[in-house]
């Protein structure tokens, strides 16, 4: 039985990674993205489709990236659509990507809150996860600092702590990740400051959910099979209250937002070939 195993994590491997052209000019960019979109799902969960107009110096036309979660994905997705006429007359093109990972993009890093959903929701459905607040909570600040942050008109720090829970249900997994997140904001009136708030609880719930997948791994047994283990068991991270626990300020997850954003906006250098 082939067994595959998809970590929460951003695909930075050449083997996950798949280069499609030859894409006739009769199709619009969004229906390229579509076809693409549909055809390459249906051998695994995708992490992104990008489609783009080909080089002045190539005949006109579109080419596309695929990058998947799996290894197996991709290479079983190479195989059954290379040199095959699928959504067109003519054979589309399909190889793994040759090009060297960049250093600085080379370690292993979470996906970001929505993506970790998204490839949830299809491994497993809609039903077969749930997520819970287990605490969060405004955390104290530094006396001296709120003394500071006080003589500036208009200056509020704010500082929240959230643990939260990932459970699986259908096979008794539970995990639990921590954030916090601490920041400092202009205050413009009552309405601003909840606008503010809000967007912070939202920021640190969904960095805690993320820190909680990171340590989920899905096991794909075949046939729509999947079974879910922990790399390594949380507890000890955690006491009753969320302390010691990962700070991720306002700028570190744009950050991580943009960092990932880098691999989504790669240019297409079918030259290679």
């Amino acid at each position: 039985m082939e067994v595959d195993l998809l970590d929460f994590l951003v695909p930075v491997e050449n083997n996950k990674t798949l280069f499609v052209w030859n894409i006739r000019q009769e199709f619009t960019e969004a229906q390229v993205h579509e076809h693409l979109s549909t055809l390459f799902s249906a051998f695994g969960p995708l992490y992104l489709v990008k489609v783009n107009p080909n080089a002045p110096f190539y005949p006109p036309g579109f080419n596309g990236m695929i990058k998947f979660y799996s290894e197996k994905h991709a290479c079983k997705a190479q195989r059954n659509t290379d040199g095959r006429s699928l959504f067109q007359d003519t054979p589309l093109k399909v190889k793994l990507s040759t090009k060297k990972t960049p250093h600085f993009l080379s370690g292993s890093r979470p996906l970001n809150h929505g993506r970790c959903v998204d490839l949830a929701n299809h491994c497993l459905g809609f039903n077969g996860w749930t997520s819970d607040i287990i605490d969060l909570k405004e955390l104290p600040t530094e006396e001296e600092e709120d003394e500071e942050e006080a003589g500036v008109s208009g200056r509020v720090r704010v500082r929240l702590g959230c643990v939260v829970q990932i459970s699986f249900p259908r096979h008794g997994v539970i995990t639990r990740g921590a954030a916090s997140v601490d920041h400092v904001y202009m205050s413009t009136g009552p309405e601003s400051m909840i606008q503010k708030r809000s967007f912070l609880h939202k920021l640190v719930r969904d960095k805690a959910a993320v820190q909680a997948f990171s340590t989920v791994v899905l096991v794909l047994l075949g046939e729509g099979k999947v079974m879910v283990e922990l790399r390594r068991s949380p507890e000890h991270l955690f006491s009753e209250e969320p302390q010691g626990i990962v700070r991720v300020c306002e700028d570190q997850a744009q950050a991580l937002v943009e960092e990932e954003d880098l691999w989504q906006d790669e240019d297409l250098d079918l030259s290679v070939w």
